[in-house]
């Protein structure tokens, strides 16, 4: 036989690309002589080689081809090329970047030599910059071609690092020596007992555990709550102030607090109301420190009353509103002025705008009493001629603390608007028709001012009338006083003659008996409604109903003793396999899945959810008529109740299933209309004892009246 195989140019150029050649004759094998001369159109071939191909296409019969992989010496120092897609040890890191970069220039290395010794014509043309002769070698080729600048060797680079976070200058490093702040750091990285800062923030009994423990020892170490252990920055300058110690070692939210070098003449005595007061005047002479935005918020805040010092968020240090007075003296809500275009109530889009500008804003006050609010409110509408929008913080810790009744306590007192309500916050708008103090006086003098200028010209007009009266007019009594001021003057004493007649008891009689009826009405038109639907629903339930045709019962039933109902009883409550009857009740697909119990088994055990015994029993008589067995009992279970039912002795599946029932889908549709005309029987209930309370409310007001 004759063995025909096409080798490419590329294989033909290598010898060693060739693999193992053995002679039929001599199975010893040889190495393919590359200048061995073939006939290219041997006798016994029928395949003609190509005119323009000149090495030798056919091989000889006498050879056939070993196509088993060569064994390659692991020993010789030629390595073989790595393919692009092997897998490179080190994932994305710069290790593995530069493996596979090395690894393409080794590439086009070994193409470029390939090129140059079996190309019969080379075209050496190279591509550089016009006065770069740096870039090309001795030998001519280019150097940037075999070395290439890594992505991470490049000038022009971004680096993001992450910032340090500057350590803070502390009290202790300014005023303790570097071995005593040593010492104390690592006496307060043993300690194991903490004082407990709860949500109330460093009260006076804070305080006084720390000055306990600083009698027997230097240090002492506090552990914080929410929300002072979010900002440790914070709780270290409520700390130093209160105490007057200093933090020598913080982590997380832990602190050590050092007493000090001459603690006991300082601060042995004297409570914490003495403390602050000490401290106070250092407080106030020291200069405005801090950002443009605190020190613009502070210059709001001044005059409003007492610093919060427990502030748990970053400076500036809101108003502390439990300092301010509960009632103030001739307090009054604001004057209000609708503006003439537009509306006073906001939109959607304004209060989601406001809201948004909020978020920004510097907190104002601290809030932890529930009523009493008229030295906060006053407060607020003095903020409010500066700044629209008070921002109020509900303080944390503080039993029985109720924001829905302090917003709406001084939604009363100030009349603004309502933006945000939670337990964290309470914020307010003043309003489009708010009007500073300044504004309302001289709104106020400007109206009687002009009540003024009426009664000038109204006085000048009645000079000028009797001056110029002709004689033929009527008398000056029977001048007509129409569009005149003393016409309204007249219709407004006939009124309250008329007014002055009703007692105001009678007036609020008659103003509760309005009331009841618009209530009356209102309430006749829900239960309207109500009629209205459940006509409705009652027309669909008929009409799924008449489509319902269940199957009589059958006298001539299959009679069983009472032992064999027994043993059936038990049979059945003892089977594991149960169907389970949901929301739909007695459909098509039930009584399918009855006759596919009864093909493996005699007793088949329906478990039911429905909580009345009357409704339990009409399933349970529906499910034997419609499938001819015998209904053995009824049980309560855990869970619902159990039908059990035997298929008969003479027990025969039926060949084709009656459609006398509804489908799944139309089961599902009538338990949803009886539901729905359930519910809405229920409200219309509701409704009309609701109307027959009213109208005896309002029979009991006429028979008051008229009594």
């Amino acid at each position: 036989m004759s063995a025909t195989m096409f080798l490419s140019h590329t294989i033909l150029s290598k010898a060693s690309n060739f693999p193992k050649i053995i002679n039929s004759s001599n199975p010893t094998p040889e190495t393919h002589d590359k200048n061995l001369d073939f006939n290219p159109n041997p006798t016994n071939s029928a395949t003609k080689t190509a005119p323009w191909m000149k090495t030798p296409l056919v091989l000889q019969p006498n050879q056939v081809i070993d196509f088993s992989k060569p064994k390659i010496n692991k020993k010789s120092p030629e390595k073989t090329r790595k393919a692009l897609t092997q897998k490179v040890s080190g994932g994305r890191g710069k290790h593995a970047m530069k493996k596979i970069l090395y690894s393409i220039d080794n590439l086009e290395q070994e193409n470029q030599e390939l090129q140059d010794t079996h190309k019969h014509i080379e075209f050496k043309l190279q591509l550089v910059e016009l006065g770069d002769d740096n870039n090309i070698n001795n030998d001519g080729r280019d150097k940037k071609r075999f070395r290439r600048k890594l992505p991470w060797e490049r000038d022009e680079r971004m680096v993001f690092r992450r910032m340090k976070k500057e350590k803070l200058v502390t009290a202790a490093d300014l005023s303790l020596d570097e071995g005593l702040i040593e010492r104390l750091t690592s006496e307060a990285k043993k300690m194991r007992k903490w004082v407990k800062v709860k949500k109330a923030g460093v009260n006076e009994g804070v305080v006084e555990q720390i000055r306990l423990i600083w009698k027997t020892d230097e240090l002492a170490m506090i552990k914080f709550d929410t929300p002072l252990c979010r900002n440790m920055d914070r709780a270290r300058e409520i700390v130093e102030f209160k105490t007057g110690g200093f933090v020598i070692w913080s982590k997380k939210d832990v602190l050590v607090v050092y007493r000090g070098c001459n603690y006991r003449d300082k601060y042995a005595t004297g409570t914490l109301d003495q403390t602050l007061a000490g401290r106070d005047d250092k407080e106030e002479t020291m200069p405005v420190q801090g950002s443009l935005f605190e020190r613009e918020a502070d210059r709001l805040l001044d005059g409003l009353g007492p610093r919060f010092i427990d502030w748990w968020m970053p400076k500036p240090l809101p108003v502390d509103a439990d300092l301010l007075s509960e009632v103030v003296s001739g307090y009054k809500p604001p004057s209000r002025l609708y503006p003439l275009t537009g509306r006073a109530k906001l939109t959607d889009a304004e209060l989601t705008h406001l809201r948004k500008l909020a978020y920004h804003l510097p907190t104002h006050f601290v809030l932890g009493r529930n009523r009493n609010l008229q030295g906060l409110a006053a407060a607020i509408l003095k903020l409010w001629e500066k700044c629209h929008i008070a921002k109020i913080a509900v303080k944390w810790g503080i039993p029985n603390t109720s924001n829905e009744q302090m917003a709406s306590e001084l939604k009363v007192l100030t009349g603004g608007v309502l933006l945000l309500r939670n337990k964290f916050y309470i914020i307010l708008y003043r309003g489009k028709d708010f009007l500073p103090p300044d504004v309302a006086d001289l709104v106020t003098d400007r109206e009687l001012e002009i009540k003024s200028f009426q009664l000038e010209e109204e006085a000048a007009r009645a000079n000028t009338v009797e001056t110029f009266a002709y004689l033929d007019q009527p008398s000056s009594s029977d001048v007509s006083t129409v569009g005149t001021l003393k016409e309204f003057q007249i219709i407004q004493s006939e009124h309250e003659g008329f007014n002055s007649g009703i007692g105001e008891n009678e007036i609020q009689v008659e103003a509760e008996k309005l009331k009841l009826e618009k209530e009356i009405r209102i309430q006749e038109r829900k239960l309207f409604i109500l009629k209205m639907k459940i006509n409705k629903a009652s027309k669909q339930l008929a009409k799924l109903n008449s489509a319902w045709e269940p199957v009589e019962p059958n006298d001539d039933r299959e009679v069983i003793t009472s032992e064999e109902r027994e043993c059936l009883r038990k049979m059945g409550l003892k089977m594991d396999s149960t169907l389970v009857l949901g929301r739909r009740g007695v459909f098509d697909g039930v009584i399918e899945g009855l006759h596919q119990h009864w093909k493996h088994r005699e007793v088949v055990k329906v478990v039911t959810m429905q909580r009345v015994f009357s409704r339990i029993l009409y399933t349970a008589q529906c499910l034997e008529a419609e499938s001819g067995g015998v209904l053995v009992s009824i049980d309560k279970l855990k869970l619902g109740y159990a039908i059990i039912i035997y298929r008969g002795k003479n027990y025969k599946r039926p060949l084709k299933f009656s459609r006398n029932l509804l489908s799944k889908r139309e089961a599902l549709q009538r338990s949803l209309e009886m539901q729905r005309i359930g519910s809405l029987k229920f409200f219309a209930n509701t409704r009309q004892q609701a109307i027959y309370e009213l109208k005896c409310k309002l029979d009991a007001l006429s028979i008051h009246r008229h009594g």
